[in-house]
């Protein structure tokens, strides 16, 4: 019998994979299934996806570039089980059977629900200090035709389906999604306390076993996100990249020997840190230090790395992309693992709850 601890994770089909998702997740989800030392689920979140009303045809291609973009960064078909969330039905069935033990106002005081529904209704975020229950009551009562739609505020359900449904111990998570994470483990205490059992564990989140790597924006600010447009995506070309580096925001240059370096341009050291070699870094950070340095020299050979680190990958999706009968084989294959215990787990919850199996 396999006593694997279960590692589970996925991805919203919202557009092209960046560089922050391959070095700050994929490249460990890689490292950890060829570790095998867990059994590996990483699945393709359209169903989330749908929070934001995607045209139909632009969610199916999205989903094909993520799977594609799976696959060219090492996950392996072979090693881990890799699906499509909506190819599975059991999903569905049990987030709506979880919801029922879920409280309208725990979903609303997410921090996650409530940034976004101001942004959906263009409200302004509340100063330090102001009520917070006040921004609650403007979502729900804005006099506006726009809307928050029901599955923004259950998000944090479906993730917790995802999860629980296929009995992961572990869930690698960002800061941002940690509250989501706790509110799985409430879920899953809340439903095993009701019904009298100790179905459910609580699963954790994954360490790495060191600090995340966090890649900046190109625009200065701290974090690269395809909401923020200041990506490098996995199938950027050469020229593409280097254009994009080559705008990075910058300042005037060191003005005094060894003083500290303005957040842009700690940005753009930290990309030499990340793809380049630490006698790169060390011969750019001497120059910055004895204010030598010139900008253009920095950015070509940052530019020159990352297009060393993108090129193969981007390669192998173009390779994957044209193979759609290969890729639809991997979705199929990858949804009957995923199915087979989701079912058992679904099936369990019905005889729980007393519905008939």
């Amino acid at each position: 019998m396999d006593n694997k601890k279960i590692v589970l994770s996925g991805i919203r089909p919202t557009g092209q994979l960046h560089l922050g998702n391959y070095l700050g997740a994929l490249s460990n989800f890689v490292k950890m299934q060829n570790e095998g030392l867990y059994d590996s689920y990483y699945f393709i979140a359209d169903l989330h996806a749908l929070t934001t009303n995607p045209d139909p045809k632009e969610l199916h291609t999205n989903v094909r570039h993520i799977l594609a973009e799976y696959l060219a960064a090492g996950l392996d078909p072979e090693k881990s089980t890799i699906f499509v969330q909506s190819d599975i039905p059991e999903v569905s069935e049990m987030y709506l059977l979880l919801n029922m033990h879920v409280g309208i106002g725990e979903l609303m005081r997410t921090a996650a629900f409530k940034d976004k529904a101001r942004k959906a209704l263009g409200i302004t975020a509340p100063n330090q200090g102001d009520d917070d229950e006040d921004v609650a009551k403007e979502i729900i009562g804005a006099s506006t035709n726009k809307r928050v739609n029901a599955g923004l505020l259950t998000y944090p359900t479906l993730m917790a389906v995802d999860i629980l449904i296929q009995r992961a111990d572990f869930v690698p998570v960002g800061k941002d999604q940690e509250q989501h994470l706790e509110l799985t483990r409430r879920f899953a205490r809340r439903f095993n306390s009701f019904y009298k059992t100790e179905y459910f564990k609580e699963p954790q989140n994954f360490n790495f076993g060191s600090a995340p790597v966090k890649v900046p924006g190109l625009d200065g600010s701290g974090k690269m996100g395809k909401s923020e447009g200041n990506c490098i995506y996995l199938r950027d070309d050469d020229k593409t990249i280097s254009k994009k580096v080559m705008r990075a925001v910058t300042d005037n240059g060191p003005q005094e020997p060894n003083s500290p370096r303005p957040d842009v341009i700690e940005n753009l050291f930290t990309f030499l840190r990340i793809v380049s070699t630490p006698d790169t870094y060390q011969y750019f950070d001497e120059k910055w230090n004895d204010c030598t340095l010139r900008y253009g020299d920095l950015k070509k050979q940052i530019a020159a790395d990352l297009c060393a680190v993108v090129a193969p990958i981007r390669e192998k999706i173009e390779y994957y992309s044209a193979n759609t009968e290969l890729l639809d084989q991997i979705a199929r294959e990858g949804a009957e693992v995923a199915r087979e215990s989701a079912r058992a787990t679904l099936d369990e919850v019905r005889r729980i709850i007393g519905f008939r199996v």
